[in-house]
């Protein structure tokens, strides 16, 4: 008997076609390997739909986004996938449920995001598999795995080929929702939202319907498509949505003004939306917003931050909201940046917003550092001009109120501290306004924005307000200084701040190294404020378009400054800003009269005297510029300078231009010394950035800068 089984087993073999061995392979195939790890595949994307949480604040994903740090809880139902998947492949290469399995094993590995795995055995699966439906099935994989790795080309290739491949329901389904996926990924929603509605028809009632639903209402609103968005929106409440998909449906209906703002009441109302709250006035700002209503529109954003419960995801966005209000409308570009640095502080950086936010911010932080530097330069200077005796009392008050604010503060944290003591461990029947404000992560976000934004990012140093003597200068402007007193106990057992003889000789010797007092410190301060007035002009021209207050604040660096070399750039800016608001002006005449050979002026009429350059025009630029060089190499370095000067006109917008630009900066260093040869570097890299004689140009000007730099 056993000698028969034995016989019967070898003849079992994995490769044979016999009906017996196929079958016994089949059925090991089936229940020992595949269907074990179909099971934990569905393990898997059971968690993975149950843990996922959505962001309502931007345009929800079509599919759900891969990440396999988040798959750490199910990692071994995805190994035993991986092992039982691979047994079908080592032992049953005869079997049916071959190529299901290898499906299942590039599943598994494109959730793991092994994606160069995922791939080979998906692409195995459509070169070696049997089934047509198999390979299909193999196909959109792939073409899953090509969006996940940023390889929308491949992508889009294989969905290309699979448009003309007669699928059957159930890839066709899964085909229109990865092909959408990768067009949602791409941005462009007209083609994404219109693949969700050729799917429709083969999806049943339920969650994942309404939230698909939900998504095309989001992407036919950012096409401006009004009406087929509220369709969509409507659709959600009948496929059987989750709470929260109907609440954010009839939300984004709201948003759209195609549903009553009277509703907002009901819905606060409801004790359902408790934990929804911040997203009803956040929605409620931003229609106050829309209708100019702006003070409203603060007002509701504010209360959508205090309504916030264990669910923070909101925040950033208000704040980015608040910001941009401040920004766009309201023009208060301090109070903006304060608001985009707390959406940045709390928006994760994965985010579509990150990068256009943080591109809007460096500009702010810009414009918020030139004001800050104007303000303070301008109040040194005027206690620099204080006699001795005023002075001293002035800085001595400063320390004084200082050492006031911080007692006061103390007390305060020593009343609550003693309030603390006397309640129990827990904090909930504690009112939220009066416990410790570390427990309250948007008291923590706030007080982060407000050091932000009186003291700027600074990194966790010792002594870190002492590391620029701007944190000093500061005390006298705004009374923010290091601690100003040393804590004792009081009579009735407070902590009082007392301040000895020696520590305010330190702090005011600390002030007094600020004040610019000598010659020297007022050249430098005054170097600060010329830039600051530069850049803060320029800001407001370029970045801010507003035309209107970078006239005044070019004017005003002109008062101060009469001689600064920021001169001719200046006059042609206030000439551009007075023809962009329609205003008339003196500044071209000026600018042709004083600085005549200067880029600005050239500027002026870019395609020079005798209009634009040709091939002739070349040509005698050419002969111009090989005239000059001539002189230059006879060592006849004043006429070629003056020659140069002159042609620098004639060669406006000639390829030759940047080059008798540099001749020019070379003569003068021959004729007119070192200081004029190094302003005329500086106002060469200025004038021509994206010249090929750039690194050349700034060779020279580190060998200028040299104590034995010698005229070049």
């Amino acid at each position: 008997m056993w000698a028969v089984v034995a016989v019967w087993v070898s003849g079992c073999s994995q490769y044979s076609t016999k009906k017996l061995p196929v079958a016994y392979h089949n059925l090991n195939a089936r229940f020992n390997a595949y269907l074990i790890a179909r099971d934990r595949i569905r393990e898997v994307e059971r968690y993975r739909l149950k843990t996922y949480q959505e962001n309502y604040n931007q345009p929800l994903p079509i599919l759900l986004p891969l990440d396999s740090t988040k798959l750490e809880p199910v990692r071994a139902q995805l190994d035993d996938a991986i092992k039982k998947a691979s047994l079908v492949a080592e032992r049953h290469q005869n079997s049916k449920w071959l190529d299901n399995s290898y499906l299942l094993l590039g599943t598994a590995r494109l959730y793991r995001q092994d994606y160069g795995n995922a791939m080979e055995v998906f692409k195995y699966v459509n070169t070696k598999g049997e089934g047509e439906d198999e390979k299909h099935e193999a196909l959109i994989g792939l073409m899953r795995t090509y969006i996940e790795t940023g390889d929308y080309t491949n992508g889009l290739g294989v969905a290309e080929y699979l448009r003309a491949q007669p699928l059957n329901k159930a890839n066709t389904r899964d085909y229109y929702l990865t092909k959408a996926y990768l067009h949602q990924k791409r941005q462009e929603y007209a083609i994404s939202a219109a693949l969700l509605d050729a799917t429709f028809p083969f999806l049943k009632k339920g969650e994942t319907t309404a939230r698909l639903h939900l998504i095309a209402g989001q992407m036919y609103d950012l096409l401006g498509k009004s009406d087929q968005a509220l369709a969509h929106y409507q659709k959600v409440q009948k496929n059987r949505p989750t709470y929260e998909q109907s609440f954010y449906a009839t939300i984004y209906s709201i948003q759209g003004g195609r549903t009553s703002s009277e509703r907002f009441s009901r819905m606060l109302n409801d004790r359902k939306n408790t934990d929804l709250k911040d997203k009803i006035y956040y929605t409620m700002g931003l229609l106050e917003a829309r209708n100019e209503r702006y003070p409203k529109a603060i007002e509701y954003w504010k209360k959508s931050i205090q309504e916030t419960t264990a669910n923070t995801t909101q925040i950033p966005y208000t704040y980015m909201e608040m910001g941009k209000l401040y920004f766009e409308k309201m023009q208060d570009f301090p109070s903006a940046k304060a608001y985009y640095d707390s959406a940045l502080a709390l928006l994760p950086e994965q985010s579509a917003d990150y990068k256009a936010l943080m591109n809007r911010k460096v500009y702010l932080d810009e414009f918020v550092e030139s004001q800050r530097t104007i303000r303070t330069e301008d109040s040194l200077q005027k206690l620099a001009q204080l006699n001795p005796a005023a002075l001293d009392r002035h800085l001595n008050d400063a320390i004084d109120r200082k050492l006031k604010q911080e007692q006061e503060l103390m007390a305060k944290a020593q009343a609550l501290a003693a309030q603390t003591a006397n309640r129990p461990a827990s904090t909930s029947d504690i009112p939220a306004d009066q416990r410790w404000v570390l427990y309250n992560p948007l008291i923590v976000t706030q007080g982060r924005a407000e050091f932000t934004q009186r003291w700027g990012n600074r990194p966790l140093e010792d002594n870190w307000r002492r590391s620029q003597k701007e944190s000093a200068a500061q005390l006298v402007q705004t009374d923010a200084s290091p601690q100003s007193g040393t804590p004792t106990n009081g009579t009735n057992g407070e902590i009082v701040l007392t301040v000895s003889e020696a520590e305010r000789k330190a702090q005011k010797d600390a002030l007094y190294a600020t004040i610019p007092l000598s010659p020297e410190a007022l050249q430098q301060s005054n170097q600060r404020l010329e830039t600051a007035y530069y850049q803060l002009g320029k800001l407001y021209k370029f970045q801010f378009n507003q035309p209107d207050k970078a006239i005044p604040t070019f004017e005003t660096l002109l008062t101060r400054f009469p001689n600064t070399s920021y001169k001719p750039e200046v006059y042609y800016l206030l000439m551009v800003s007075n023809d962009q608001l329609n205003r008339p002006s003196t500044w071209k005449d000026k600018l042709l009269a004083e600085f005549p050979s200067s880029s600005f002026a050239r500027q002026i009429g870019k395609t020079g005297p005798n209009g634009p350059q040709t091939s002739t025009g070349e040509n005698e630029a050419q002969r111009i510029y090989a005239g000059i060089y001539e002189l230059y190499k006879a060592n006849n370095f004043t006429e070629a300078l003056s020659r140069a000067e002159t042609a620098l006109t004639t060669l406006t917008g000639s390829v030759l231009e940047d080059k008798m630009a540099l001749l020019r900066v070379m003569l003068i260093g021959k004729v007119r010394g070192v200081e004029p040869y190094r302003q005329a570097l500086i106002e060469f890299i200025r004038d021509y950035p994206t010249s090929s004689l750039l690194p050349r140009v700034k060779e020279m000007q580190v060998a200028a800068e040299q104590p034995t730099a010698k005229r070049k």
